[in-house]
């Protein structure tokens, strides 16, 4: 059974995982600032905390009727699905308003989302399957927010990249 303690902590692991990611990609760019930084953790540690670990405790609970390849492809799967585009675009969103660049949000991050998200599927495929398939679920979220930071240097560079 996990503790409220232990709860509190993976939450603010996540929002530690995010905001460093974040903030290494608000550095290589020239961009950092305590508020985007703030901003990320606490997104990091609320909402994507929240709902990363429902999706995949929900993945999990629906890939426990299926075996073998089957098994693997709809986990990978469904991780692909909550790590698409809009969420992409949505985190650019994020990003912009916590770096106070609100005005540069558009339709065009849609499709800086798609472009980021199309090159880097292969990458995806392989870090959702050894996160769904190989990790515990325990430690899931973490082992994700630790490639999700990892791609958050990318996504961000993808807004001047494409």
């Amino acid at each position: 059974m996990t503790t409220i303690s232990q709860k509190l902590t993976g939450y603010i692991t996540g929002g530690v995982i995010y905001m460093t990611g974040d903030t290494i990609a608000a550095i290589i760019q020239g961009e950092e600032s305590m508020l985007r930084s703030a901003g990320i953790f606490v997104i990091g540690a609320t909402l994507y905390a929240f709902e990363i670990k429902t999706w995949f405790a929900w993945i999990e609970k629906k890939a426990s009727t299926r075996a073998g390849i089957q098994r693997i492809v709809f986990k990978t799967g469904m991780a692909l699905v909550y790590f698409n585009p809009l969420w992409v675009a949505r985190h650019l969103c994020f990003i912009y308003l916590l770096s106070g660049k609100g005005s540069l949000i558009s339709t065009g991050l849609l499709w800086t989302a798609l472009l980021s998200f199309l090159v880097n599927i292969p990458i995806s495929v392989l870090a959702n399957y050894l996160i769904q398939n190989r990790t515990p679920l325990a430690y899931r979220f973490w082992a994700s927010a630790t490639f999700s930071a990892i791609m958050a240097i990318y996504y961000s560079m993808s807004s001047v990249w494409f």
